[in-house]
């Protein structure tokens, strides 16, 4: 197999990892976990975002006996929490959080009892996130493009280990699949789920925001040390792909869009 083709792969395999990470890291990823009530093992799973209409929270609960409770507020605000039974539905029992308007967020809790036993599933209240619905196709083509500025800069730094690299449009595809998923369709998606073009600095601290503007400026001063001077360019694109990789590692969404109640 060609060196070019291994080096792809790697790419890849990096990025992919690399992706997969972040969301499975990320605070709006669903919080999962297990305790035991009255005998029984519970495996729950708490969604942390949700795009449209009110939040259904499902748990598994086989015991009729088994009554639930589901206490909700505005996330940091002073309200009072307000509590409602959980409708039971076969082997589960059901509740609903009512929409909140994009980037609105609630803290919730998920009580259970069985008889004179109670658990607070998770322990601590669960925060969720509401956001607008996004048209898949802007969706789609954010997430590929995105994906593509990765896998192709990913590529790019691995070329600096090559005898005789070549980095011109592999540095050059990754600054035009950066700026047409960070910088035009990001800001896109922002818009539909949240309600602003742009949430990162300087008006706010949107780290999803930011990091994308980290590694943009990083490729723009790769591509600007390439074309005045080629023969010196190497460590300016392995370290745009360093920095590249260091800002996606970041979780999806931590410190992203959040609505002020008060």
């Amino acid at each position: 197999m060609r060196r070019s083709a291994i080096l792809w792969i790697l790419a890849f395999l990096i990025t992919a990892a690399s992706a997969v990470y972040q969301r499975v890291t990320g605070p709006t990823h669903p919080k999962r976990g297990r305790t035991s009530l009255a005998g029984q093992e519970i495996r729950y799973r708490l969604p942390r975002s949700m795009a449209g209409g009110d939040a259904v929270i499902r748990v598994p609960a086989a015991s009729p006996q088994t009554i639930g409770t589901l206490a909700w507020k505005r996330h940091k605000t002073r309200d009072d929490w307000t509590y409602v039974v959980m409708a039971r539905e076969g082997s589960e029992l059901v509740g609903r959080l009512p929409q909140q308007p994009p980037a609105g967020k609630l803290a919730y809790r998920v009580i259970l009892q069985d008889g004179s036993e109670r658990v607070t599933l998770g322990g601590e209240p669960v925060v969720i996130r509401f956001r607008g619905e996004v048209p898949l196709p802007v969706l789609v083509l954010h997430v590929i493009a995105m994906f593509g500025a990765m896998l192709v800069g990913t590529r790019a730094g691995l070329e600096y280990f090559r005898p005789d690299p070549r980095y011109g449009r592999l540095v050059l595809w990754t600054l035009l699949l950066l700026t047409a998923g960070g910088l035009i369709l990001g800001p896109v998606v922002q818009k539909y789920a949240f309600g602003a073009y742009w949430t990162g600095w300087p008006f706010g601290t949107d780290l999803t925001d930011n990091k994308t503007a980290v590694a943009w400026l990083a490729w723009l001063a790769a591509w600007w040390r390439l074309r005045r001077a080629p023969e010196r360019a190497g460590a300016w694109v392995l370290g745009a792909a360093i920095v590249m990789m260091a800002v996606f590692a970041i979780p999806h969404s931590v410190l992203g869009s959040e609505l002020k109640y008060e």
